[in-house]
This record gives C-alpha cells, sequence and structure tokens, in this order.
C-alpha cells in the first residue's frame, strides 16, 4: 500500500486569522506541522495543499512539497480530494495543519486499520478518546461519536450523544479527533457527492460520508493532541517548544 499524509492548510481562520503563518519558536506553524509529520517516517510522501501563496511558497522554501488548491473548497476532505485524485496513492491521512506536535502513535493506530482490512470493508479510519467532564461533554465545540459493538461510527455531533436520560448505565462519551485516514476511493466519492441534510445542520463533513453508506472504523487512543485554534493556544505551544 502506498501511503501519504496531506495537510489541508487554509490560510483564512474563523477564530484565528492566519494563524498557521504565525511564528512558534522560529519556525510558523504549518512548517513545524509539515516537518513533524514527515520526522514521522510513517509516510512514503508528504503534502501540503492551501489556497494560500503565501503558505505555499513557505513550505516549498523550505524543500516540502506543496499543492495549490484550484478551487474554493467547503471542507478539508474536499481539498484533499482535489489534490489526490491524479495522484498514484491507496491511502491518504488527512493531518491537520495546526497541530505542530504530532505524536506518531495515533497514526501508526489508523494505518494498521487498513492493514488489517483485508476485505476492504473500511472505508475511513478516525481517531476518538473518551472526555468525563460535564463541561467537555457539553461543549458543542467538541465533537462526540457514538460508535457499535466493532468501533464503526454510527453519528457524529455537536450536542450530547447519546442523551443521558438514563444515568448509571455504564455510557461513555467519546470525542471525536480530526486525523482520518481515507481510502482514495472514499475521498473521491465525497468529492463529487452533494452536501445533505445532517452535514448541513451540524456543520460535520464525516456525516456526509455516513449519510451515504460509507463504514468509519474509529480507534480509541489516549493521545489528545494539541490543536492551535486561539492565540492562548500558541502562547501555550510556545512555552513547550
Amino acid at each position: 500500500m502506498k501511503i501519504i499524509a496531506v495537510i489541508p492548510a487554509r490560510y483564512a481562520s474563523t477564530r484565528f486569522h492566519a494563524k498557521l503563518m504565525q511564528d512558534l519558536g522560529g519556525k510558523t506553524v504549518i512548517l513545524r506541522t509539515y516537518q513533524a509529520a514527515v520526522n514521522t517516517n510513517l509516510f512514503d510522501d508528504v503534502f501540503v495543499v492551501t489556497d494560500s501563496n503565501l503558505i505555499f511558497d513557505e513550505i516549498t522554501a523550505h524543500g516540502g512539497k506543496a499543492i495549490m488548491s484550484i478551487k474554493e473548497h467547503e471542507s478539508g476532505s474536499d481539498r484533499i480530494a482535489e489534490a489526490v485524485e491524479s495522484l498514484d496513492v491507496d491511502i491518504v491521512i488527512n493531518v491537520q495543519g495546526d497541530e505542530p506536535f504530532i505524536n506518531a502513535e495515533p497514526l501508526k493506530e489508523v494505518i494498521e486499520v487498513f492493514k488489517n482490512d483485508v476485505d476492504k470493508k473500511v472505508d475511513l479510519a478516525s481517531l476518538m478518546y473518551e472526555i468525563k467532564e460535564e463541561e467537555e461533554i457539553n461543549n458543542p465545540n467538541n465533537v462526540k461519536v457514538v460508535v457499535n459493538q466493532n468501533n464503526f461510527a454510527l453519528y457524529f455531533s455537536r450536542s450530547v450523544i447519546p442523551y443521558p436520560r438514563e444515568q448509571n448505565v455504564g455510557v461513555r462519551y467519546m470525542k471525536h479527533i480530526g486525523v482520518y485516514a481515507f481510502r482514495k476511493q472514499a475521498l473521491l466519492d465525497f468529492y463529487h457527492l452533494p452536501m445533505k441534510s445532517l452535514e448541513a445542520s451540524e456543520k460535520l463533513e464525516q456525516l456526509r460520508y455516513l449519510e451515504f453508506g460509507k463504514q468509519i472504523k474509529m480507534v480509541e487512543t489516549t493521545h489528545a493532541g494539541i490543536g492551535i485554534d486561539t492565540k492562548e493556544d500558541l502562547e501555550k505551544a510556545r512555552k513547550i517548544v
């Protein structure tokens, strides 16, 4: 299997404008993320795909590989699909551009899903971890996922799922981490399918896959990752570097 990592990198960001080009210990956030992905040694290739000449130049000037988006895109999956359509690849890992402290272990875990999937029943693999604090569970910015007994996703929501009508029945609340591994064909299918009502309502692209019958295998992890969504996150990250 040929496995690549693709880092979708929009310049604009609603909560923190131009966050990927912010300085983080002498390097930009996006360059640190790219180099961290390369340094995992898990991938046959690593690309940044972007709508920004600034980000494109930042990566290529440091010897990296970048692809310019041709079209405007609603989601990271759309951006990645356009980029990989002409590439010879089997599995595509979506690495978040705002996570410069990449941990290789969970990435290995999602790759292993496909290595073990001899019948090719899995279209996507992604990560989840348990959350226990009520504030975290109720936070709509934390996307929750419920799975079946084989850890295939049943639904994702910003709401509390399952709803705790009955207490103390052993329910675990799982937060979705937006690291995806795709079969190339699943990505291309997504790219050509319309957005339906569930995705439009929740603003969660993974619901498009479920609405059209794709199988998403969830892997439980204890590695939550450190994303940079706000200026406060950036200040915390600067203390780590």
